[in-house]
């Protein structure tokens, strides 16, 4: 690769998307990584941890679905730079006030807001590098802007084990509001600047369902990310409780899990992202991908290995294999015009957390009917099929010319 693509990969919109991201998923998942600890602290006995957690997860996960819908309408109608702005200030100050709950009900609350915020982080981002930079570096970019900011839960885990849940929380919000300094020399989308002067209306989500090609392809988009969510959000968030049911000898501390995770996704991000440049291809590596979750889960749930290091191990391979995720968010970018796009790239990846509601539901009802093991069997396989009927009705976007609208 030559010095002026290397340029061009590590300009400011990348690296400041990058940083965002990282910001982002130090917040998403600090919930996760210091769950047990902070509900302890609240008074929640040890019996209801795993009851409370869901329910605050779900609190979370909520929030990030409705933000998807607002700042996706407002990254079409008034910017991509406006959600950069709006979403980092929001969840900065959200997550700052969380470190001074004092009850489950102001927590999740609190964690509702958050979400709000945090949903606008990763579309807006993904959407002004993929407009920005020439059609033969988006998925290199996209792959940046992920591995990179996927490190985010890294340093949410060692700063928990360095510092109280409170101070984690308010590092975390200190973090985005430096990083709104950063944003203030990004430009805006040319192609969004040019869509801007035409009369044409932009923004509108209910357009995503005016006709039956478009709202086809949206729901693949969403759906070929289920396995992604099912894995995070419940193998690696309940990973003790998993630990415990499976023999795991030695004990297994959720913010570890989401670390290793974590690390795996982001080495599976970089790998896809460039794989997919080499192959020219988004659907063919999703395919690979959601294969080789499903192996993994297997491997994770009825592996012979007990002991602490093979599982963290596990979590690492589990990272890996959803480490679509960038590519994922990228063929939702790629399959709408741009008066949709920030819509779509938005809530696309806030619908698929939020996915997370219904499945720790069906989970919750499998687990107590089927036991733990059996449950979450069921819900990778249906999450697989699902991921792979879905696959097949987006298009396969690699070097499509993203300077077109919808009509």
């Amino acid at each position: 690769m030559d010095q002026k693509k290397l340029k061009l990969l590590f300009s400011l919109p990348v690296i400041v998307a990058a940083l965002g991201y990282f910001v982002d998923i130090y917040d998403l998942l600090l919930f996760s990584i210091v769950r047990i600890s902070s509900l302890s602290s609240l008074g929640v006995p040890q019996d209801q941890l795993f009851e409370k957690g869901e329910y605050l997860l779900r609190m979370q996960m909520t929030g990030l679905l409705l933000g998807g819908v607002i700042w996706g309408v407002m990254g079409d109608k008034r910017g991509r730079l406006s959600v950069l702005f709006g979403s980092i200030l929001l969840y900065s100050v959200a997550n700052i006030a969380n470190g001074f709950v004092t009850t489950v009900d102001q927590y999740a609350w609190l964690r509702l807001i958050a979400g709000i915020g945090l949903a606008g982080e990763l579309g807006a981002g993904i959407t002004l590098v993929s407009e920005t930079l020439p059609t033969n570096l988006r998925g290199y970019a996209t792959a940046i802007v992920a591995s990179v900011g996927l490190m985010g839960a890294v340093m949410a885990n060692l700063v928990s084990k360095v510092s109280d849940w409170h101070m984690a929380y308010f590092i975390g919000g200190g973090l985005g509001l430096v990083l709104l300094l950063a944003r203030i020399s990004v430009f805006e989308s040319g192609i969004f600047l040019k869509t801007m002067q035409k009369n044409i209306e932009r923004g509108n989500f209910f357009q995503l369902f005016q006709k039956k090609t478009r709202l086809k392809k949206f729901l693949g988009c969403i759906f070929i990310g289920l396995p992604i969510w099912f894995v995070i959000g419940i193998l690696i968030s309940f990973s003790p409780e998993f630990a415990g049911v499976l023999g795991i000898e030695g004990t297994v501390i959720v913010g570890d899990a989401v670390m290793f995770s974590y690390m795996g996704l982001a080495v599976g991000d970089l790998i896809s992202g460039f794989l997919s440049q080499i192959l020219r291809s988004r659907k063919k590596i999703v395919s690979i991908y959601v294969s080789l979750t499903f192996l993994f889960v297997l491997f994770f749930l009825f592996s012979p290995f007990k002991s602490l290091t093979v599982f963290y191990g596990i979590c690492f391979l589990l990272g890996v294999g959803v480490g679509y995720w960038a590519l994922f968010v990228t063929i939702a970018a790629e399959q709408f015009g741009t008066n949709l796009r920030s819509t779509v790239t938005t809530f696309v990846p806030n619908i698929i957390r939020g996915s997370l509601i219904p499945i720790t539901f069906g989970f919750k009802y499998l687990r107590d009917t089927l036991g733990v093991v059996q449950g979450a069997l069921i819900i990778a396989v249906i999450t697989t099929i699902i991921a792979f009927i879905a696959l097949r009705a987006v298009d396969e976007t690699f070097g499509r010319d993203l300077n077109f609208e919808e009509e």
